[in-house]
């Protein structure tokens, strides 16, 4: 139970990032939080004591094993939001690059 907690505290953390900075980087690396706080969820809920690899053997029945299934979706997810990471920087680069700043204050408009 105390690491589940500590899996909400860390999402947050992430939380706060997004809401309460200005600075674009920021923002992002505060979802970069968030994801990573899901993705150790993820893995906690497929976790058992003491469990083994799911990985069937001739002869033998594995009782206790641990669920593959959030180790997948895992996998998938950190691929996900990579390139979900990499669209926002490269955003933030361009949009530094037209308006000089971060701060998402003084950006007063976007324009295509």
């Amino acid at each position: 139970m105390t690491l589940y907690f500590l899996c909400f505290v860390l999402f947050c953390v992430g939380l706060f990032c997004v809401v309460r900075k200005r600075n674009i980087i920021k923002i992002i690396i505060g979802l970069g939080i968030i994801e990573y706080a899901i993705n150790l969820f993820l893995v906690l809920i497929g976790y058992r004591m003491q469990g083994r690899a799911p990985i069937m053997s001739e002869g033998r029945e594995i009782l206790n094993m641990v669920d593959p299934l959030p180790q997948a979706m895992v996998l998938t997810t950190i691929v996900i939001g990579l390139a979900g990471i990499i669209v926002a920087v490269s955003l933030a680069v361009r949009i530094y690059e037209k308006y000089g700043t971060f701060d998402i204050t003084k950006i007063r408009r976007l324009r295509g």
